[in-house]
């Protein structure tokens, strides 16, 4: 099946970008690294929309230092989140979430922007954003808004992201000092979307712990993440079977969902510890 596509224009700069936005009668639809867009319109799930096209818009990409956040542009691509220095000193979990993402072609071509606006709930980098405490920077032609991670996620595919609006950026804070970040997931095949995941960032203030793929959208798991701090791994084991109320499907049951969420939190509880002897 082919893509229905109404039309096409390549945005110059953000304003002449939200200006074409503003101008389709609600039918325009951003493209970036186009990984997710142009899937879902081989599919027939967006079709007859004005594609604005942002790829060549410098100003939304690379990594900046700007003091006691990274900020993050929305056009960068995954292998420069995976390689990029800064990142893999003060947001490591972004570097690690890297090579779990699908393959080395979707890896190029795809954006972090792209994938936090696509919002698929079984995806490494809106977990990942959550778990940091990130916030996110959203241009429309009336200004600026800036948005927590926990409110930018709505439903399966929705988020906090008006008609008319773009993700420009987002900002993380820097590691701390002896802070630990990781991501466990399990899948049937390498690239594949994971069955369940999670992040686990251990930071002075407490834990933040974020699971995918175990409902329509990233979840802070808030009675683990209280279970962690008082040093009650079993405890926050068992708190994610309250926390999270995963469906089942072809891939997996809730139950098996939920027993893996509780093997991953062990792992990765394991891991922060083995880094810390």
């Amino acid at each position: 099946m082919k893509a229905s596509v109404g039309g096409y224009a390549r945005a110059s700069d953000l304003q002449h970008a939200l200006e074409l936005l503003s101008g389709s009668d609600g039918l325009g639809r951003v493209l970036a690294g186009g990984q997710s867009l142009i899937a879902a319109m081989n599919m027939r799930l967006s079709a007859g929309d004005l594609l604005v096209d942002i790829s060549r818009v410098s100003e939304l990409s690379g990594v900046s230092d700007a003091g006691d956040r990274l900020l993050i542009g929305a056009l960068t691509r995954h292998v420069e989140i995976g390689r990029n220095p800064l990142i893999r000193e003060y947001a490591p979990l972004l570097s690690q979430a890297v090579q779990y993402i699908a393959h080395a072609a979707i890896r190029n071509r795809g954006t972090i922007g792209g994938a936090l606006a696509h919002a698929d709930p079984a995806a490494e980098f809106p977990a990942c954003i959550l778990a940091l405490g990130a916030t996110l920077h959203i241009e429309g032609l009336t200004g600026r808004r800036d948005v927590a991670a926990e409110d930018f996620f709505q439903d399966v595919f929705e988020t906090a992201i008006g008609e008319g609006e773009i993700l420009t950026g987002i900002s993380i804070p820097k590691t701390e000092a002896n802070e630990a970040q990781v991501i466990e997931e399990v899948a049937r095949r390498s690239g594949d979307y994971a069955l369940a995941g999670l992040c686990l960032v251990k930071r002075s203030a407490g834990h933040r712990l974020a699971l995918f793929s175990v409902g329509p959208r990233p979840l802070l798991a808030r009675s683990a993440m209280a279970a962690l701090d008082r040093g009650d791994l079993e405890g926050a084991a068992e708190a994610l079977c309250d926390d999270m109320d995963p469906p089942s499907d072809t891939q997996a049951s809730g139950a098996y969902r939920q027993h893996l969420a509780q093997v991953l939190l062990r792992r990765a509880v394991a891991r922060i510890e083995g880094a810390n002897a």
